[in-house]
Formats: C-alpha cells, structure tokens, sequence
C-alpha cells in the first residue's frame, strides 16, 4: 500500500481535477467558444411597431406587398385584369340561401326550446 501521502495527493486529485476542468472551461467563454457576429445586430433584425402609426404604415406596406403579389401572380396565369386596393365581393346567392335557412331553422326551434325550458334543466338535460 502506498501511505498517507499517496491518500493526500488522490484526495487532492479527486478534489482538484474538477475544480481545475470547470476553470479551465469556465473562463473567457465569449472569447473562446463564440461565433463572430452570429447574432444580429439592432438595425439587421425585424422591428415590432407599436406605435399606432407605425402599425398603419405597416399594414399598408404588407397591403401593397401582397397586391403586388397577386398581380405578379395573375400576370403569370394569362390574367391581366388590374387589382383593384379594396375588393369587397357581394355575397354568393348559395351563401345568401343558407343564412336564409339557417335563420328559418331557428325560428322554427325557437318556441320549441322555451317549452321545453322548464323541463329539461339539470345535469341531463343535454339528452333531451
């Protein structure tokens, strides 16, 4: 067996390894493992309006941008009809039929559910 200094300096490995490893690795972490200019910089990101007016100009700019788009788009498919800023398509007639028949239909139930009112409250009411 080795003795009490041999236990006196495995002991100290056991504690310094570590400590020594973390120093090692732990000092100057953004000059050692760091990528020059991976993040971007202030001017190179996306600005988030918050002002009421920048939110405006925004949405304009994306208005435009999209139209610009859809004629670029409708050139490419043969039609050349120009894109109008705000297009505001009537309602189609089958569109028109089911708000119709929709509307009938709760017309129909209304005196149906107010009979029924005072029966069917509870938990179970839903299997009526």
């Amino acid at each position: 067996m080795g003795g009490p200094n041999l236990e006196v300096f495995k002991f100290g490995m056991y504690i310094m390894f570590p400590i020594g490893w973390m120093y090692y690795f732990g000092t100057n972490l953004d000059e050692r493992f760091s990528i020059p200019d991976f993040w971007p910089k202030e001017n190179e990101t996306h600005h988030i309006p918050f002002e009421k007016d920048e939110i405006q100009s925004e949405l304009t700019r994306l208005r435009a941008r999209r139209l610009a788009a859809r004629q670029r788009r409708l050139e490419l498919e043969g039609n050349n009809a120009p894109v109008e800023q705000h297009i505001d398509p009537q309602p189609s007639p089958i569109l028109e039929s089911l708000k119709t028949a929709q509307s009938e239909t709760m017309a129909q139930h209304q005196p149906e559910q107010s009979s029924n009112n005072s029966q069917s409250q509870g938990w179970f009411s839903w299997l009526k």
